[in-house]
């Protein structure tokens, strides 16, 4: 089995996302391997003006709270080095493009079950455009 330095987990709050963290916290603590918990805020379905801006903003304030709930579980799970990244723009784009990631860890599904049907799901394209391993959790 390969080892593991940083390990991306993929957070939208779903319950298959959950459970990917939980999997993450596992390999990262076999690994003694950085997690990165990452959120990303699909700004596709905001529309353009003041307004959305800082509802935007208000998205990003309430994700970095909720996630800092994960990096506490996971500090008392035994992961040493817990990073957290809240952006926004594509799922996809955000979660292959990062520097330093071994493995991307996500649920089968999540939120958007719409785009599952339209254009095939966010996990599917991250396998497709990864150039790392990438673990879907069901």
């Amino acid at each position: 089995m390969p080892s593991y330095n940083k390990i991306v987990v993929a957070i939208d709050f779903s319950e298959q996302s959950i459970k990917a963290f939980h999997r993450a916290i596992n390999i990262a603590v076999e690994n003694n391997a950085t997690l990165q918990l990452v959120h990303v805020i699909d700004t596709k379905s905001f529309g353009i003006g003041a307004y959305n801006i800082k509802y935007a903003d208000q998205v990003k304030a309430k994700s970095l709270s909720e996630i800092e709930k994960f990096k506490s579980e996971a500090k008392a799970a035994g992961v040493e080095n817990v990073e957290i990244l809240v952006e926004e723009g594509s799922p996809i784009k955000v979660l292959t493009q990062l520097p330093g990631a071994d493995l991307i860890v996500c649920g089968a599904t999540g939120y958007n079950s719409i785009e599952n049907i339209v254009i095939g799901s966010v996990a599917e394209r991250i396998v497709r455009f990864s150039k790392n391993d990438v673990l879907i959790v069901r």
